[in-house]
């Protein structure tokens, strides 16, 4: 878990402006909010692997409404959330909140991604602004398989549309984005309901 909005699977990532995917490097990422965070600045980080039952039916329940005709009952899930952190050169309290779900049941492997609260998309060595934190490269969100197919950019990303996250869905919830990734299936993007949560 990087403090930079990136979960890698090989070696941990300093690079804080982000790329699109696929990356040529071929590296595997999830990124729920690839940017220049900054959590000395503000915020904290939390993630955790669980196996508690009341969590696992929840997200179990989430992902068989979304994906229907592949009931899940997850075994496994690790946990990351960025609350309220800042971005690098801030000269303001804003402050972005997102989470990132992996999951499964050992055949079916799945990516939650929710987004809370997101007030800045840039941090001032990615050419924001330091007073509003816009500008420049903003962040970067979706998935990298480490291959030249099965990856995702999340519509608005690497744009000023990106500080609108919150508010796009590919699952009808507003904020919340899944995609299966064993056998790569993202849902069609349609417009969001109300029914956001984060598991914290």
């Amino acid at each position: 878990v990087n403090n930079n909005g990136v979960i890698s699977f090989d070696e941990p990532v300093s690079q804080y402006t982000p790329d699109p995917f696929p990356l040529a490097d071929g590296r595997p990422f999830v990124t729920p909010f690839w940017a220049d965070v900054d959590n000395v600045e503000g915020g904290d980080i939390y993630y955790r692997q669980s196996t508690d039952p009341a969590l696992l039916g929840d997200i179990s329940q989430h992902i068989t409404q979304y994906f229907p005709e592949n009931p899940f009952i997850a075994t496994w899930a690790f946990v990351a959330t960025w609350d309220h952190v800042a971005y690098w050169g801030s000269k303001s309290d804003k402050g972005n909140t997102f989470q990132a779900v992996l999951t499964t049941d050992s055949k079916m492997f799945y990516i939650i991604l929710n987004y809370w609260d997101i007030q800045w998309t840039t941090g001032a060595a990615s050419g924001g602004d330091a007073e509003t934190g816009l500008g420049g490269t903003p962040a970067h969100a979706g998935f990298n398989s480490g291959d030249d197919t099965n990856f995702y950019n999340i519509p608005g990303s690497q744009t000023d549309a990106i500080i609108n996250i919150t508010t796009t869905s590919n699952v009808k919830v507003p904020g919340r984005w899944v995609f299966r990734v064993d056998d790569f299936q993202a849902p069609d993007v349609d417009p969001p309901q109300l029914d956001n949560n984060c598991w914290l």
